[in-house]
């Protein structure tokens, strides 16, 4: 009986104290700067209780290569993370996210399935990323639509897929709409004799070779 109301005792504290895996120094630091820390500085990690339930995040040019613990930022509405060094974004757990500005970054990779994409604000950018291609979203057509509305907020290089992994090149079928055809740097063009990539309205893309 003893052991057991101990054990109850302590799960209080063991929750209170439960910690976030922050290895980016940069991120860490500008968590602990804004009073989002555990109080210790660059031991990779900051108390979950002082994140998951901080709606806006805008730790931007501040040369942050990696954001891992953005996901237990459960509550997070806005994220800015622009003029970054950051390969990498994935907010499919951030459920509650309606803005995010990531242009001027090196990404490759982005998820947004998150199940709120309906939400999403048109004003979401990420330009200047010239080595993304692919953004996993929840809606591709509705993506497409939805985020390239304000022109240039993101690069002719992009497309929307919510398998990115295994789209990269796919057979066209007749349910399919051609959305753009590209070149290697994303420029729209149709003419012939080089690598082009073939846009669909679904996210996926094919890349053909047409000789005349």
């Amino acid at each position: 009986m003893k052991k057991l109301l101990l054990i109850v005792l302590c799960l209080p504290f063991i929750g209170f104290g439960q910690l976030t895996y922050v290895p980016d120094d940069n991120f860490e630091n500008y968590l602990e700067t804004n009073g989002m820390g555990d109080g210790i500085s660059l031991n990779d990690s900051v108390l979950t209780s002082n994140i998951n339930t901080i709606s806006q995040l805008h730790p931007y040019n501040l040369n942050i290569l990696d954001l891992t613990g953005i996901e237990d930022f459960t509550a997070l509405i806005s994220l800015i993370c622009i003029n970054n060094q950051l390969t990498s974004l994935d907010l499919s757990n951030n459920l509650n996210l309606l803005v995010v500005s990531a242009h001027n970054n090196l990404l490759t990779t982005v998820d947004l399935r998150n199940g709120n994409n309906l939400n999403l604000s048109m004003d979401c950018t990420f330009f200047n990323n010239p080595l993304l291609f692919c953004i996993d979203v929840d809606l591709p057509a509705h993506c497409d639509t939805t985020l390239t509305v304000v022109s240039g907020n993101i690069d002719p290089q992009h497309y929307f897929s919510n398998n990115c992994s295994g789209t990269a090149i796919q057979e066209h079928t007749a349910n399919k709409e051609l959305l753009k055809i590209t070149d290697l740097l994303g420029r729209e063009t149709k003419q012939t004799n080089q690598p082009l990539f073939y846009i669909y309205d679904d996210g996926t893309v094919e890349k053909r070779i047409v000789i005349e």
